[in-house]
């Protein structure tokens, strides 16, 4: 369930606080080779099933920026912010991918505000996302998406 604002402002008193938890996303091999022919990245562990069964991961594995490109709808999921003229995905601090995501496995995210600004376009809020595996000690994806709210 997505936390509702009122306005952009809103998040300036709302700095430490989890915004919630998306539901599981099941990522398959469709969506996977449909990623790889529009970013070209056509790696073998991504897209060749036989070849990535004898491979390091015993499967194909999702890519990582496919794992990264999820997070506006996992910020879609869990933040919805009223009296917003655009928002602008406007960057990403540091981003790490601490363990591989198989084809077929499901994803949730788990949102944080850690920082909101005002700035003279709007609302400049930074959102920590962590993107999980169930079952798994360690995060697929974790990033800072910097979002500004007009």
């Amino acid at each position: 369930m997505a936390i509702h604002l009122h306005a952009p402002e809103d998040l300036l008193n709302l700095v430490g606080t989890t915004m919630g938890e998306t539901d599981w996303h099941k990522i398959d091999q469709e969506q996977v080779d449909t990623f790889a022919e529009a970013t070209g990245d056509r790696q073998w562990i991504h897209v060749d099933s036989n070849r990535a069964s004898a491979g390091p991961f015993g499967t194909t594995v999702v890519h990582g920026f496919l794992t990264l490109a999820l997070l506006p709808q996992f910020l879609d999921e869990t933040v919805k912010v009223d009296n917003v003229t655009v928002t602008v995905n406007y960057g990403l601090n540091k981003v790490r991918f601490p363990t591989v995501v198989p084809v077929g496995a499901s994803l949730r995210a788990r949102v944080e505000l850690a920082d909101a600004r005002t700035r003279a376009t709007g609302v400049e809020a930074t959102f920590t996302v962590t993107t999980e595996l169930p079952d798994s000690p360690r995060p697929a994806c974790v990033a800072e998406m910097i979002v500004v709210y007009r």
